[in-house]
């Protein structure tokens, strides 16, 4: 990869922070120079996506996001599409708050969440919200207790604000098609929450982007499959021998 080209932003999802994104930070650091960004407590998919453009650390880079991180991207795509030379989707989507009782249904799930959060902490929280993101061979295990940690780490104040951003999402299946740099579309086989034919769809709407299914993997496939996600990452970015 060109050296003006070695800047890699990484987009966490959902209350999470760098740990989300360890595995590919030490596999890549050595040649891309990787920013995690913290959202702080803005609470919209746009505020999150300029505070991502003004702190860029460089005029264009590769943007990689997880799961709400994706949605950041897709924003940041949709305002300033000639900054981004590279773009990763994991385990993502694209729709926004569905009408009627779908919707309903949502909101509904993530305002009993909020108040767990509130009410017993982040980590009661993460405990039950956790165990149908993560594939069940890895629950009771470090990585298990390594994502509570993670998410414990985070206040339900930004669990709030967050869970605001994802309830007012906008639609951004538009972007798709107007996507012309190289791109890669990740998920677990076992993603409950983003499946995989959610991302066949979304692959199939970007020309010329690459689909990775993730095996024995669920919705965290940075942490729970990470010799795959960086393999495809190396890929993706040309670092391949």
């Amino acid at each position: 990869m060109n050296t003006m080209h070695n800047t890699l932003i990484l987009l966490p999802g959902l209350v999470c922070d760098s740990a989300v994104w360890a595995p590919q930070v030490q596999a890549l650091s050595p040649r891309m120079d990787c920013h995690v960004v913290d959202y702080g407590l803005r609470e919209s998919i746009a505020a999150m996506a300029k505070h991502v453009l003004e702190t860029a650390p460089s005029p264009s880079f590769a943007l990689a996001g997880h799961s709400m991180g994706g949605r950041v991207a897709l924003e940041v795509l949709r305002l300033a599409p000639e900054r981004v030379h590279h773009l990763a989707l994991l385990d993502t989507g694209t729709s926004p708050l569905a009408g009627g009782v779908a919707g309903a249904k949502e909101k509904a799930g993530r305002k009993i969440l909020l108040e767990i959060a509130s009410q017993k902490g982040m980590r009661a929280m993460a405990a039950q919200w956790a165990r149908p993101m993560i594939h069940p061979s890895r629950h009771a295990t470090p990585l298990f207790d390594a994502v509570l940690d993670m998410l414990e780490r985070s206040s339900a104040e930004q669990f709030a604000a967050q869970i605001h951003a994802l309830l007012t999402r906008p639609d951004a299946t538009p972007v798709l098609p107007t996507i012309t740099c190289p791109t890669l579309v990740l998920t677990g086989r076992e993603d409950l929450w983003s499946p995989p034919e959610q991302h066949q769809a979304m692959a199939a709407a970007i020309s010329h982007a690459q689909l990775v299914i993730a095996e024995q993997c669920g919705h965290m496939s940075t942490l729970e499959q990470p010799r795959v996600v960086n393999a495809a990452f190396e890929n993706w970015l040309g670092l391949s021998a």
